[in-house]
């Protein structure tokens, strides 16, 4: 399947809301928005048709730029190709079920802060708007199994593979998280206040996930550190014991490499 046919899987009029979440997890804007993706002259050409609020954006294009992946099932990510030092920097992640699209933006400003999020939640117009409930991390907590799939802006052949991850709390009341693919396996542990994790005591690698309405959840670091590889990751609770998330993965020298999707179950609940 072409990277163009997997766009396709997004044809159709999507209906819902552009929220804008400050890094904190504070919504700061909420606002109603219709996109329309229609195929012309024969499907080699789309037009896009973005409504939020009262303006109105129209996009056409027949091909496909070098830093947009799509996977098989009209999930994508698009964004950032190169980090540079004092240049902006951020990715949109796109997920789709059936007929719920959940994507999110992240946003990094010059100094290579966090600047914001844009949660973009939408279902097909004319049919049901099902939501979840905000994302808790005990709706997380058990054991997950899932099977992975990555793609590579260079177009090499995608890699499958496996995955499991294990979280519980322990005696202190910290996350730890147990996340297995291939033949690694890494822990790390999470401290919790309220709706935001944040991995990692060290000040210069910390990785905050931020938990979201719709079951939907961030993770980002909290700072670009140029020469250290970075992810950017977004998690979408489906039901309570199916969940999707991509991460879109950058190396040392800031070259965006990867983009992988996982489609996880819950096996085990604590």
């Amino acid at each position: 399947m072409t990277q163009w046919e997997c766009l396709l899987k997004n044809l159709g009029e999507w209906r819902g809301s552009f929220t804008r979440v400050s890094p904190h997890g504070k919504i700061i804007a909420d606002t109603p928005s219709v996109v329309s993706l229609k195929g012309l002259n024969n499907n080699q050409t789309i037009r896009q048709i973005i409504r939020l609020g009262g303006d109105e954006k129209v996009l056409e294009y027949s091909s496909l730029g070098r830093g947009v992946l799509f996977f098989e099932n009209g999930a994508f990510s698009q964004g950032t190709i190169q980090l540079g030092p004092f240049s902006e920097f951020g990715a949109e992640l796109g997920l789709i079920y059936e007929n719920r699209r959940l994507r999110l933006v992240q946003l990094f400003d010059k100094n290579g802060q966090l600047e914001q999020f844009t949660l973009i939640r939408e279902h097909l117009a004319g049919t049901p708007a099902i939501q979840s409930p905000t994302l808790t991390v005990e709706a997380l907590l058990g054991e997950w199994q899932g099977e992975a799939v990555t793609i590579y802006p260079d177009w090499r052949s995608p890699d499958r593979y496996s995955t499991k991850m294990q979280l519980q709390l322990d005696s202190s009341g910290s996350l730890v998280q147990s996340l297995s693919f291939g033949d690694r396996t890494i822990t790390s542990t999470a401290t919790i206040n309220g709706s935001i994790l944040t991995f990692s005591q060290d000040l210069q690698k910390q990785v905050q996930v931020l938990l979201l309405p719709d079951g939907a959840s961030a993770t980002s670091p909290l700072k670009v550190q140029f020469r250290q590889p970075l992810f950017l990751e977004v998690g979408w609770l489906i039901t309570p014991n199916l969940r999707q998330r991509m991460i879109r993965s950058y190396n040392d020298k800031g070259e965006w490499v990867g983009l992988t999707l996982v489609t996880e179950h819950r096996v085990n609940s604590v």
